[in-house]
């Protein structure tokens, strides 16, 4: 087991705090609906539905948006998203992997293309990075869920493989197969956690300078600001110096 973890080195600013409200909720309505559509309707009954709703709460929306989202998936008009993985370097050699939800595979692929030319990377072909990543479940808590050491026990008696805790929250690591197994039993000692997801995590961090830091940041905000973009992975550590001096 892990402990403390002083970089930022998995996703992008959790919680993307820059985004505009009315489009996070768009994309985290959109994977309700996926969610739902692909199995019961049911949270209880749905792992990656419950996941879904989750998230959705942990972002503050409204109950009746999020049955909506979910009685969406029944319509006879509701749209057909395709998952699209996208996978390509980003400036100073970092590894990114793109996770969508696309009704325009065509339109997704060019916006993802452009927003890597455009900011210093290069978008790859499949399984070009993938492969420096372990697939993953990643269950999350607030800061508010207790202190590392209450947190990490937790994580021991629930099963889980790893813990990364720092002053934002905490990150708890599972295999594929035990994930929701896991967070069940987290639940039932932390409470309710802000996130319960498949997660890529990099087997070996990459540190990136300054320089290489704030292009870095601007593709990952390119990318995090296409419609179709759910999330984006890395295997970027910047150090807590290097964020400050991006402000």
């Amino acid at each position: 087991m892990a402990g403390h973890s002083k970089f930022k080195n998995i996703m992008h600013r959790k919680g993307a705090q820059d985004k505009k409200r009315s489009a996070m909720f768009s994309k985290l309505s959109r994977e309700i609906t996926v969610a739902a559509k692909m199995g019961l309707p049911d949270p209880d009954m749905n792992a990656r539905l419950r996941a879904a709703v989750l998230a959705a709460k942990a972002q503050s929306m409204p109950k009746d948006n999020i049955q909506r989202s979910i009685d969406k998936a029944s319509a006879s008009d509701a749209e057909s998203y395709e998952e699209i993985r996208y996978e390509g370097f980003g400036p100073g050699g970092v590894s990114l992997i793109v996770e969508a939800l696309s009704d325009n595979r065509n339109r997704t692929a060019t916006n993802v293309r452009t927003a890597f030319s455009k900011n210093g990377g290069n978008l790859g072909a499949g399984g070009s990075v993938s492969h420096g990543f372990a697939r993953l479940g990643l269950i999350e808590y607030g800061a508010d869920a207790g202190d590392a050491d209450k947190v990490l026990e937790a994580a021991i008696e629930a099963g889980a493989d790893d813990v990364e805790s720092d002053e934002d929250g905490h990150q708890i690591w599972t295999g594929l197969d035990g994930m929701h197994e896991v967070a069940k039993a987290l639940e039932a000692a932390l409470g309710e956690p802000t996130a319960v997801k498949l997660a890529w995590r990099p087997q070996t961090p990459v540190d990136v300078t300054e320089d290489d830091a704030a292009q870095l940041m601007k593709l990952i905000d390119t990318l995090d600001e296409d419609d179709d973009v759910e999330t984006v992975w890395g295997n970027y550590q910047i150090s807590d110096e290097v964020m400050e001096q991006l402000g």
